[in-house]
């Protein structure tokens, strides 16, 4: 199976990058500024802005698969367009597609939401990822949309950074009423993998089995890594002037029924170790 990773140079992308290799895949991957650093996939450099710079790198991949995990919270163009014209390609092709979206296309009125929710953005991000998954059903229904939540995992990802700046003396707080599902990047990749190797189609969740706190979710992080738990300072979101949901709790239980990834809740991910110092990204 050839496969075609669109944002295979950030942290999902270099996971899943890693996994179809090593299942065998011929992988390619794309990037907006500069290939990633794995000698796994052919990478090729994709503009989704310009229409035909995708049909130039599908015409050359040729993939069966296509994982979109690109997103660019500043540009509407590429997180809302872009996956419809990923989806435009893929069905003119026909070619395995998943689409990844997020938790922010939810409002976090109602708290818990399962695969029937249907989006109520507060934010320009959620707006464009919302967008994104609707045209992408709409053009392909035979595409597989998988809603995820903040991911975890390795050292590398942006909350574990700051959890580290944090406990180094950087000014700032952790929120305890910002409440999300993490899920550990190994089980949403082998999850996004898994999925794509089925023959589900339309709206999958794929989020952790803990709902917990940004501070929680540091203070487990902090612990593993061994570092000052009492350095996190604890506040509230609701005080600050961000943007966005508050509570928000994807329910997998349904599409995690299906699978035989196990999606782990951050109490039991968190114990496991972080990746090598030299290892994480600067």
């Amino acid at each position: 199976m050839t496969t075609l990773i669109i944002g295979g140079s950030g942290f999902l992308g270099n996971e899943l990058v890693r996994q179809a290799a090593a299942a065998g895949h011929t992988t390619a991957a794309t990037y907006a500024t500069k290939p990633g650093d794995t000698v796994q996939a052919k990478w090729h450099s994709l503009d989704l802005t310009e229409a035909t710079h995708l049909d130039e790198v599908m015409a050359e991949v040729q993939p069966s698969l296509v994982i979109n995990v690109s997103s660019s919270k500043d540009d509407w163009t590429v997180t809302g367009q872009g996956p419809i014209r990923i989806a435009m390609a893929a069905a003119k092709h026909g070619t395995r597609l998943v689409h990844v979206s997020s938790d922010a296309i939810f409002s976090g009125a109602r708290v818990h939401y399962d695969e029937s929710s249907l989006p109520d953005p507060l934010t320009p991000y959620g707006a464009a990822k919302a967008a994104g998954e609707t045209g992408v059903l709409a053009i392909y229904p035979e595409a597989v949309v998988a809603r995820t939540s903040l991911i975890i995992g390795h050292g590398r990802s942006a909350h574990e950074r700051v959890v580290h700046e944090l406990a180094a003396g950087r000014d700032g707080a952790l929120y305890t009423d910002d409440i999300r599902c993490p899920v550990y990047v190994e089980d949403l990749a082998a999850a996004l993998l898994e999925l794509a190797a089925s023959d589900a189609a339309g709206i999958r969740h794929l989020a952790g089995a803990d709902a917990v706190s940004r501070h929680e979710l540091g203070t487990l992080i902090a612990r593993r890594d061994g570092l000052d738990v009492s350095r996190l300072r604890a506040g509230l979101r609701s005080q600050s002037p961000l943007p966005g949901a508050l509570d928000v709790r994807l329910d997998s239980r349904t599409t995690q029924k299906q699978l035989r990834t196990v999606l782990r809740g951050a109490r039991e991910f968190c114990m496991l170790p972080s990746a090598r110092p030299e290892l994480v990204d600067a």
